[in-house]
C-alpha cells in the first residue's frame, strides 16, 4: 500500500504500519528478517495471547544477529506482530540494553549503581576511556569496543564491575584493565 505523505510523498507503509509514520521515511526500506529470525519472533509469540509481548523477545531475537537493531528491523517486527511499529520502537528505546544504533564486536556495560560508585566507578571509568581512547556511549574506531554506563549489573558485592558482553567482571582496579580488554580480540 503506498500512503502520501506531506514531508515524504510516496512512502511505502504495510498494513500493520500505517497511522505511525515511522515506517520508511528516510529508512531503508530492503530490510528483511531472516527465515531464522522470522521462525523465532513467531515462536515467541507462541507464549503470549498479545503479540505485543513478544516484542522484547523479537528485539533481542534481530540483536543477537545483527548487534543492533536498525529502523528497518523495528518496521519488519512490527510485520510480524502485527501491531503498529511505533509500540515496537517504544519498546526498543525503552530498554537500554537493546541498542539503536551500530555497538562494537565488544560491548562494556561500566555500572555507575551506588555501590559501585563508592568503590572507584570514576578511576574504572576514566582508566576504560584512556586505554581505548573513548568517552562513554562511543565506540572505539576500529569497531572493536562500545563503552556504555548502565544503572546496576546486580554485582554490589563485586563492585567496581563492569561487564563485557555477557562476562562479569569485578571488582576491577585501574590497573587491571588494560589486561582485561586483552582477552577480548
Amino acid at each position: 500500500m503506498t500512503m502520501d505523505t506531506p514531508a515524504t510523498g510516496n512512502t511505502r507503509v504495510s498494513k500493520a504500519s500505517q497511522g505511525n509514520l515511522i515506517a520508511s521515511a528516510g529508512r531503508p526500506d530492503d530490510f528483511e528478517l531472516t527465515e531464522e529470525e522470522r521462525f523465532e519472533i513467531e515462536h515467541e509469540m507462541g507464549h503470549y495471547e498479545n503479540p505485543r509481548a513478544a516484542s522484547i523477545g523479537a528485539l533481542k531475537t534481530v540483536q543477537k544477529r545483527r548487534g543492533w537493531v536498525s529502523d528497518g528491523a523495528i518496521i519488519a517486527i512490527s510485520d510480524v506482530l502485527g501491531i503498529p511499529s511505533s509500540d515496537v520502537e517504544g519498546v526498543a528505546t525503552f530498554y537500554s540494553l537493546i541498542f539503536r544504533q551500530p555497538v562494537g564486536r565488544h560491548v562494556i556495560l561500566i555500572c555507575d549503581s551506588s555501590s559501585c560508585f563508592l568503590t572507584g566507578y570514576d578511576e574504572l571509568r576514566d582508566a576504560l576511556s584512556d586505554e581505548l581512547g573513548i568517552g562513554l556511549g562511543q565506540t572505539t574506531g576500529d569497531d572493536r569496543f562500545t563503552l556504555l554506563p548502565v544503572c546496576c549489573l546486580g554485582a554490589c558485592d563485586r563492585a567496581p564491575a563492569l561487564m563485557i558482553n555477557e562476562d562479569l567482571h569485578g571488582p576491577l582496579e585501574p590497573g587491571e584493565v588494560s589486561a582485561l580488554l586483552e582477552r577480548y580480540t
